[in-house]
């Protein structure tokens, strides 16, 4: 038996997600079956992290177990076509020792944010940006985001439907920036609470708008209280882009 490292992009629209569930179409499901139809018996795939509903991945990692021993370009290839007409797609598959674990091995993982503020209404990125047709101060929202790096009690942050032991997190990085109408929120942590990017990007862009000032947005981080929150960014403009190992 062979184990395989998969590097995975996928359009999180069509998917409740990545971890797999009754009666609904996800991600994990999708590569179980995929891999179950290249291994001619049940293969499970573990991810380095549950995408929720609608979010999307440039740089997923998740591993597999094969009993055939083949080739990683086969095993990439092979995949693929079994997945479509799923959007997801095996960018590399690589053979790793038995100690490797897509999720429990990994150091850090990185996220995008995208936020559209043009007027104009979306064509093409429509379903992969969160669309803000107005004016925002991304310079605003970067120097309100800094208070947020380091360890925290995340509990502003946090879904309430998290399974985390604890709501205490190290933010490694967070900047945002304006790329001419698009603004980019990037996100470093070793691990995140469920929604935690959203939940921050969605009042951020409240300091954006000048609604918010920098010590709201630091006064509801310090209060550990969900009910100061505000609103929670959609799925839509959020990636997965990277896990380091």
């Amino acid at each position: 038996m062979t184990r395989y490292k998969l590097t995975l992009e996928y359009d999180g629209g069509p998917f409740y997600g990545w971890q797999k569930q009754d009666d609904v179409p996800t991600v994990q499901g999708a590569l179980e079956r995929a891999a179950s139809a290249l291994d001619g018996v049940f293969v499970q795939v573990q991810g380095a992290g549950r995408t929720d509903a609608g979010v999307h991945a440039l740089g997923q990692v998740a591993h597999l177990d094969l009993i055939r021993d083949l080739d990683a370009e086969r095993v990439r290839d092979a995949l693929n076509h079994h997945l479509r007409p799923d959007p997801v797609a095996v960018l590399l598959a690589e053979a790793v020792d038995d100690e490797f674990h897509a999720r429990f091995s990994a150091k850090a993982r990185h996220y995008l944010y995208r936020i559209s503020a043009r007027r104009a209404p979306l064509t093409l990125d429509k379903g992969k940006i969160w669309w803000v047709p107005r004016a925002v101060d991304s310079h605003a929202m970067h120097q309100a985001a800094q208070v947020l790096l380091g360890e925290h009690d995340f509990s502003t942050f946090r879904n309430r439907d998290c399974q985390a032991q604890s709501p205490i997190k190290t933010l490694d990085r967070i900047d945002v920036h304006a790329v001419h109408d698009e603004i980019q929120i990037i996100c470093e942590a070793r691990s995140f609470l469920h929604s935690q990017v959203r939940s921050m990007v969605g009042p951020l862009i409240e300091v954006g708008y000048g609604r918010w000032s920098q010590q709201q947005f630091t006064g509801a981080l310090t209060s550990r209280e969900r009910a100061r929150c505000g609103p929670v960014a959609p799925p839509d403009g959020l990636y997965l882009t990277k896990v380091v190992y």
